[in-house]
């Protein structure tokens, strides 16, 4: 009876793992493609809200953005996580943001009780993104961000601003069904 039960446990677990994307939607920043290779794509995302931080350990900056989302804020309340999360290093030490979900403002959006988050806008802007899958790891997304820098060199595309990682799936994700991108801000004439 014990080997019943604990097969039937180790099924349902598999099963929460593949699905937990699926039953979980979350919000994503709204983009428009407006170029396309086999390779990356460039999108045109307008102004977004984000809450940021900077840090020096791996989790630290997740963790403090967490807290925020989760009601450590001056209105105590509890913020839906969207997608991305953005990592980057714009040469001051590493940045991680959470984008805010579109129904807030600069307004409306709580402030952080945490001193070192601060919400920011991002301007609009055009970014060239390649996705690959996988798990997140450094080596991973310096890999692909050396391929797109490549792509984008062949392509005559100046990039205009640091690679940025871009992570989608919580941790329990299966490392094959993990979508990442790898992207950099880009000049782009919209002709």
């Amino acid at each position: 009876m014990n080997i019943i039960y604990l097969r039937f446990l180790i099924l349902i677990f598999g099963v929460s793992l593949f699905t937990t994307n699926s039953i979980m939607a979350y919000e994503e920043a709204d983009y428009e493609t407006v170029y396309q290779t086999e390779q990356f794509d460039v999108r045109f995302y307008g102004e977004r809200l984000v809450v940021q931080t900077s840090y020096g350990d791996q989790d630290g900056g997740f963790r403090k953005l967490f807290n925020y989302i989760s009601g450590s804020n001056d209105s105590s309340e509890k913020i839906a996580m969207t997608i991305p999360v953005t990592q980057s290093d714009p040469g001051e030490g590493m940045v991680m943001q959470f984008y805010l979900p579109s129904k807030f403002d600069k307004e409306s959006t709580p402030n952080p009780d945490d001193e070192s988050l601060e919400i920011s806008t991002i301007d609009a802007g055009y970014y060239a993104v390649m996705k690959f899958s996988g798990r997140s790891k450094e080596k991973n997304f310096n890999k692909h961000s050396e391929i797109l820098k490549k792509e984008l060199v062949k392509e005559k595309i100046e990039i205009i601003g640091p690679s940025i990682k871009a992570t989608y799936n919580g941790p329990f994700t299966l490392p094959r069904f993990r979508r990442n991108e790898s992207m950099f801000l880009v000049s782009w004439d919209p002709k």
